[in-house]
């Protein structure tokens, strides 16, 4: 029986890995994408909250510029709540068929906020949205990003970055 439901399990992820539907982007096609996280110890104190919200504008059918956002918010017991956010700008190239668009794309932005040191921050992107319908998606990506405070630092910061991941929602329009 455990081995019959797993079948059943594959072959339906399968179905719908597979099956083509009219996904195709345009230009001047528009996403919004959002994602959060968070969590508070037993008592409710101590909480992190994490969003994620990106606007895309397609130039062509495969290029698309975002602009994205994160904020991070700390609610530290018996302490002063923090927050630090990134801001940053992408492009990014999206290529596929049917329901699922891989990515593979570039950032630059702004580390900024209470528990970080302020600077700049880019890096490499890649993801990949896989359609439910013909407007909405589940996107799952990851980010590499350097960060450096002038020009000078971008040789000597690349290998002393951080990874960023992100699960969330979009939707096109």
């Amino acid at each position: 029986m455990k081995k019959l439901m797993f079948t059943l399990i594959v072959v339906s992820i399968s179905i719908l890995l597979v099956t083509p539907t009219a996904m195709a982007y345009q230009q001047g096609d528009y996403e919004l994408t959002l994602g959060g996280n968070g969590s508070s110890d037993e008592s409710l104190d101590g909480t992190v909250l994490n969003f994620e919200a990106g606007l895309g504008y397609f130039l062509t059918r495969n290029f698309e510029a975002i602009w994205r956002q994160g904020i991070s918010y700390v609610d530290i017991a018996h302490g002063d709540d923090k927050w630090n956010a990134s801001t940053r700008l992408s492009l990014d190239f999206n290529f596929g068929a049917g329901s699922l668009y891989p990515y593979l794309g570039a950032n630059i932005g702004y580390l900024y906020g209470d528990t970080v040191e302020e600077q700049f921050i880019a890096g490499p992107e890649g993801g990949v949205k896989y359609f439910v319908n013909d407007t909405t998606f589940i996107t799952a990506g990851i980010e590499y990003q350097f960060l450096f405070e002038d020009t000078d630092e971008v040789d000597d910061n690349y290998n002393d970055g951080r990874f960023v991941y992100l699960l969330g929602i979009g939707f096109k329009f």
